[in-house]
């Protein structure tokens, strides 16, 4: 039995399919098109923290910006805004209302335990009193 046709034998030239393989790639391309993500990586975004060279060293401040910490007291968490100790979010939206350099910003603080709920909550409270810029810090403790 001879498996080997008699166009073989002669020497013809063997043909490729080309069809198939060009609309292979064509489905390769759209689908790295589609599920490609063409969002700006996090070294390009800007900070949210800006500094103006001329008017920091024309006129220092005297204030500091407002530094919300949440951290564990007496045995639970709290929210420590220098050496004060507030226990829900309306009473550190109370004092930080009153702060005057509101522009300056405001750095929320809080450690790897917190829950993420109390944290959300410092932020909100810093925006919701009319602070421009407010940054999360994680709180590295030794």
């Amino acid at each position: 039995m001879k498996l080997t046709s008699k166009k073989m034998s002669r020497g013809a030239d063997t043909e490729l399919q080309m069809t198939s393989m060009i609309d292979v790639i064509f489905l390769l391309m759209i689908f790295f098109l589609v599920t490609a993500s063409f969002t700006t990586s996090e070294s390009e975004l800007e900070t949210a923290t800006k500094v103006n060279e001329k008017t920091s060293s024309s006129q220092p401040s005297d204030l500091e910006p407002a530094i919300i910490e949440v951290k564990q007291g007496d045995g639970r968490f709290v929210y420590m805004l220098g050496s004060n100790q507030y226990n829900t979010h309306a009473e550190l939206q109370a004092v930080l209302e009153q702060f005057p350099n509101k522009s300056d910003g405001a750095f929320v603080r809080a450690s790897d335990a917190a829950p993420y709920g109390m944290a959300a909550a410092a932020i909100q409270a810093a925006k919701s009193s009319g602070f421009q810029v407010v940054s999360y810090v994680p709180l590295i403790e030794n």
